[in-house]
């Protein structure tokens, strides 16, 4: 055992506190499922530490003890001193106690806390006294807490109502998440009228805090009135757009301000909305203009006073530009025709102009001017009639068109009470649901107010997955069994049940390649040189020192900065993946006439915030001489805006020659890490829980599969994992599973004749922004 473990476990018994409390927590950071065994002893001692302070340490460790080996802490009784410490006499070990407990049932199947009657009142005795997030922590478990009964809801909604005031909004949200469920179970009218009044001040507050704060709070309003309208139905003119809003704010004002507005307030929302579709940003005009037919939709008895508009928008004619606008406008004047004088007038001076109208203008002319020959039999619309219809029938080559201009002709010609019947048939009753929730995905994420799920209104599963990272065992099969797996076509298709293992033909089998590879630990970082690129170019991480020469093999490397351009030092370098470990393998070729020495590197902003990390050190070069290095990077230091690039700039120096610019294109498939193979059932369920608007697909015409076992070998060399496979028709479909940093899982569909060209590339993931990245990355993989 390493004497560092020693140091700690010693470090565990100091008379000191707070080195005790350092100790504790230095365990839960050692991931090493083989020296676990040795700081049980100090844990055990610490979680009954007569110091608060190292108790809510160790607490915390307990969780993250679980984390590498869950059988180990439920053996040496760890979870029953948790329990146990939910009674300590300190609210902050009280409320770790909980952060522990809840962590740890989120990660497993069974029951593990379980608040009772008795630890109720021991949770809400700490509420009052512990810190602000120690009153997050214990308010999120009390909101998964059932009562018996109303009255027992109605005392623990009593002892939470007062951290409505708390200065911190996430205690804020917390309280009202967890005085929400408990309103489920009270019957009593006043009560529940008397809370809708005390939780409306704290979340009006919150509209007055800085954009970001108010976002997240307009979402989680969002969601709490579609369930208590009630309780903001006397605060409508909070949500009122100020001018100075940003424009993600001034949307969500809009949606709530929709789902508020009522018969009392009616005329107040609508000046509202009519002051925003005079604003400049178009996107938000259009949803204020949308906003307005929304509340004429919702409230019937209002939508009345709507008809007086039509006069006004008759004026506006000669404005409209865009064809959804022309069509809208010519739909109302034929559905209102009887109610319009100049009717026939409005529709005609469309007429000239019908042939080079868009077809979606040319087919509502069509609609409109029938509906007006049929309400308004006159010469004036039988003229237009005939003309219309000639236009539509022998002067266009839309189908569409011509067949329903023939139609109407027929229907006219013939039967033209049966044309009433059709064309101006009754409407049916308009209803707006389409910001409305599904009741129980509003139950699930009124459960998770205060959580990013209640910001993306979506349920925890269909962004976060919690992988548990194992070992694939040799005995087990290299390929799944058959059974049925989700495609971008259907997801009942049935996979290839009998197919046995294809002959892997590479150097790197498919068991092999699935093996997560050992992380490759540096050696400790040597002090920082000066930041003497940053002044040049204005790059953000720091100049990387590096103390160690290795000579990596390898294939060749792309030349990214000629001799020709560097006074005779030539640059070649590509990243890559090893040992579970990014790095930038670089070749350094001396071509001048000088030794060179004190080399430097730094990356600019990108995409993925790749950064070295350190240490490999360039030893100095005599002329003609070379040297080929492998420099550790870390990702998501200095992260650029904008859309997802390749692109990596990179800029290096010696202490000989002026600074070396050059631009690298990064790979995508190096941020596959080796534990990316998904289980077949969980493949399915992350397929189907994502939406379709995830799913991106792109046809590869360039690419030929020769060989499905050599195309799923080389797949799995660059960590993306065979999941099963079906045949359709002559197509051969392939899954397969991946991902990449912070647990975004990967979830690849390959579509492709064997020996034809052409293949077909479809993948769902959270991340779709990241696709055409994707799509590059494997097209040159498959060409190879």
């Amino acid at each position: 055992m390493n004497l560092d473990v020693f140091s700690i476990i010693e470090d565990s018994q100091d008379p000191n506190p707070l080195i005790r409390a350092l100790a504790v927590r230095t365990m839960g950071c050692i991931r090493v499922d083989k020296i676990t065994e040795y700081l049980c002893d100090p844990l055990q001692r610490c979680l009954k530490d007569d110091d608060p302070y190292v108790r809510k340490t160790a607490s915390i460790c307990v969780a993250k003890l679980y984390d590498i080996n869950s059988e180990l802490v439920e053996d040496r009784g760890f979870l029953e001193t948790l329990t146990d410490l939910i009674s300590d006499n300190n609210p902050m070990v009280v409320a770790n106690a909980v952060a522990a407990l809840a962590e740890i049932q989120e990660n497993s199947n069974r029951p593990i806390f379980e608040i009772t009657s008795h630890t109720l009142s021991k949770l809400l005795t700490a509420l009052n006294e512990c810190t602000e997030w120690g009153q997050v922590f214990i308010l999120d478990a009390l909101s998964k807490y059932k009562a018996a009964d109303a009255r027992e809801a109605e005392n623990i909604v009593e002892r939470v109502t007062p951290r409505l005031q708390h200065a911190n909004c996430a205690v804020v949200l917390s309280a009202v998440k967890m005085i929400l469920q408990q309103m489920e179970l009270i019957t009593s009218t006043d009560v529940v009228r008397n809370l809708c009044k005390k939780m409306a001040p704290p979340l009006v507050t919150l509209l007055s805090a800085e954009s970001e704060i108010q976002y997240v709070a307009l979402r989680n309003i969002n969601l709490i009135v579609q369930r208590r309208p009630t309780i903001l139905a006397h605060e409508i003119k909070v949500f009122f757009c100020k001018y100075n809003d940003p424009i993600y704010v001034k949307m969500e004002k809009l949606e709530i301000m929709i789902k508020l507005a009522s018969d009392r307030n009616i005329d107040q929302v609508l000046l509202e909305f009519k002051e925003y579709a005079t604003e400049v940003d178009v996107d938000f005009v259009r949803k204020a203009v949308r906003a307005i037919g929304r509340c004429a939709i919702k409230l019937e008895r209002a939508a009345e006073r709507y008809e007086s508009i039509i006069a006004t928008l008759c004026e506006s004619l000669d404005t409209l530009d865009e064809p959804e606008a022309k069509a809208s406008m010519i739909w109302i004047i034929g559905e209102y025709a009887e109610r319009i004088d100049n009717a026939d007038e409005l529709l005609e001076s469309f007429l000239e102009s019908f042939p080079e109208e868009p077809a979606l203008v040319q087919l509502q002319l069509l609609t409109a001017t029938v509906k007006l020959f049929l309400k308004k039999p006159t010469e004036g619309p039988q003229q237009m009639i005939q003309v219309v219809l000639n236009n539509a029938t022998v002067e266009t080559d839309n189908p569409d068109l011509r067949d329903r201009a023939y139609i109407y002709w027929r229907l006219l010609s013939t039967d033209p009470e049966a044309a009433k019947d059709v064309v101006l048939a009754e409407k049916p009753v308009i209803s707006d649901d389409s910001n409305q929730l599904d009741p129980s995905l509003l139950d699930e994420l009124l459960a998770n107010i205060a959580t990013l799920s209640s910001v993306y209104h979506k349920p925890p599963d269909a962004f976060v997955s919690r992988v548990k990272t194992t070992i694939q065992r040799p005995e087990e099969e290299e390929y799944p069994d058959g059974s049925e797996i989700g495609t971008s076509e259907s997801l009942a298709h049935a996979v290839d049940s009998g197919a046995s293992p294809p002959t892997s033909t590479s150097n790197v089998s498919y068991a092999a390649a699935r093996q997560p590879a050992p992380v490759l630990v540096p050696p400790a970082s040597a002090a920082l040189v000066p930041d003497l690129l940053g002044d040049l170019i204005g790059l953000d991480n720091a100049l990387v020192p590096v103390d160690q020469p290795t000579t990596p093999t390898g294939p060749p490397l792309p030349v990214l900065f000629p001799a020709s351009s560097g006074q005779g030092l030539q640059i070649s370098a590509q990243l890559t993946r090893r040992d579970g470990q990014i790095f930038y393998n670089i070749l350094f070729e001396n071509n001048s006439q000088i030794p060179l020495d004190g080399f430097m590197i730094q990356f600019n902003k990108n995409t993925f915030g790749l950064a070295a990390a350190g240490p490999l050190q360039v030893p100095q070069m005599q002329p003609g001489t070379s040297s080929r290095i492998l420099l550790p990077m870390v990702l998501f230091q200095n992260i650029s805006p904008g859309p997802p690039s390749t692109l990596l700039q990179v800029a290096v120096k010696n202490n000989q020659q002026p600074v070396c610019y050059f631009n690298d294109k990064i790979s995508f498939l190096v941020f596959f890490p080796e534990d990316g193979r998904m289980e077949r059932a969980n493949f399915l369920e992350t397929w189907k829980s994502l939406p379709d608007s995830n799913e991106v697909t792109k046809d590869l015409p360039g690419v030929v599969v020769n060989s499905v076992e050599a195309t799923l070998d080389r797949l799995a060399a660059s960590n993306m994992f065979f999941i099963a496979k079906r045949r359709h028709a002559n197509q051969e479909v392939l899954y397969l599973s991946a991902k990449i940093p912070r647990e975004i899982p990967f979830l690849i569909e390959l579509t492709a004749v064997v020996g034809i060209p052409g293949v077909k590339c479809a993948i769902k993931t959270p991340s779709p922004e990241v696709a055409p990245l994707f799509f590059e990355a494997i097209e040159a993989l498959l060409k190879g």
